[in-house]
């Protein structure tokens, strides 16, 4: 084996990239196929960005939930995929190359080892994502007190927190240590936000303090942080406000890493399929955040649509035989 890795000898119907919210629910849907399937992740845990960066988040929008917070979402969502035994599961591994062998078999090869199947779904979100890097001064002075996500709360309860941004991420953020900790300040370098509606709107009713057209100019402290010179780019002025942490919601740069070498059609970053979820590439599908197409919405809900599609699709590419649509799930017995 090239490069001396171990090769998994299973050959399974169908590879996942990807073992965020719309890679497991592909493998849900690959259960309800009869379709062997594997799930390959770079993260050591399942459930993508809604488990290592927004585990205490709330969702909105997907079906069924009025909200739901983000690691419950990812624990039902691991339920309903592992009901059947059809799933195998490899984490903490990277995705590198990717080989197709004369009898029409996949080699896909990680950092660790080759998996083998005859059909591959990329489920990888937004890709491979690094924080944008937080502008200010001694911004690296206090690695301890600035944060580029939430994972716990606890972390920062009584404290005085500012968030910076006005994205959905900032907004967010803002949204969920509103009631934990002390005091929360989100500044904004404009006065519109590209967040959801519903999200501003529930901002400006909370306890949060607003400061539009303000940005970080430098963070102070002895060892910890202390307190945060913000400047109002308008006038210029300056003020200080006592922080003890600082949460960036700037969002992640994105890439495709080695995926962008697999001869796939790529759009601005993203993997462009048709109608049936289908790449450019015969048995290779994608869905979710990671895929372009005209209208399309990245929302948790689109990809929870996709993946079916994409499932349905590698299943007659697999068996030429096999129905396209299997009727209704309601249909199927325990």
């Amino acid at each position: 084996m090239a490069d001396g890795l171990q090769q998994n000898q299973q050959v399974y119907d169908i590879n996942i990239i990807g073992g965020g919210p719309t890679g497991l629910f592909a493998a849900f849907y690959c259960g309800m196929r009869n379709a062997t399937c594997n799930i390959i992740d770079s993260l050591p845990e399942l459930g993508g960005q809604l488990a290592t960066l927004y585990p205490e988040k709330f969702i909105y929008d997907v079906g069924g939930f009025p909200k739901i917070r983000s690691r419950d979402l990812v624990e039902q969502l691991k339920q309903q995929a592992f009901q059947y035994d059809t799933t195998a599961v490899h984490l903490n591994e990277r995705v590198e190359g990717l080989h197709r062998r004369d009898d029409g078999i996949f080699e896909l090869r990680t950092d660790k080892q080759v998996h083998l199947s005859k059909a591959i779904i990329i489920c990888a979100g937004i890709g491979v994502f690094t924080p944008k890097p937080l502008p200010g001064e001694n911004v690296d002075a206090f690695p301890d007190d600035v944060f580029y996500f939430i994972d716990n709360l606890d972390k920062f309860r009584n404290k005085h927190v500012l968030v910076v941004g006005g994205g959905d991420s900032a907004v967010d953020f803002a949204l969920m240590l509103d009631g934990a900790a002390k005091q929360v300040t989100l500044i904004h370098r404009r006065d519109q936000f590209r967040a959801h509606e519903e999200s501003v709107r529930q901002l400006h009713a909370s306890g949060v303090e607003v400061r539009t057209f303000y940005e970080l100019k430098a963070l102070h402290g002895d060892g910890r942080l202390k307190r945060a010179t913000l400047i109002q780019n308008k006038t210029q002025e300056t003020v200080d406000i006592p922080v003890d942490a600082v949460v960036s919601g700037l969002g992640f740069s994105a890439s495709l890493g080695p995926i962008n070498e697999w001869g796939l059609e790529i759009e601005n970053n993203e993997i462009v399929v048709n109608t049936r979820m289908e790449t450019n590439i015969p048995g290779i599908y994608a869905a979710g955040d990671i895929v372009t197409y005209p209208g399309k919405v990245k929302l948790i809900a689109t990809g929870f649509g996709e993946a079916p599609t994409a499932v349905n699709n590698a299943k007659t590419y697999i068996d030429p035989k096999a129905r396209l649509s299997p009727g209704h799930s309601s249909n199927r017995k325990e």
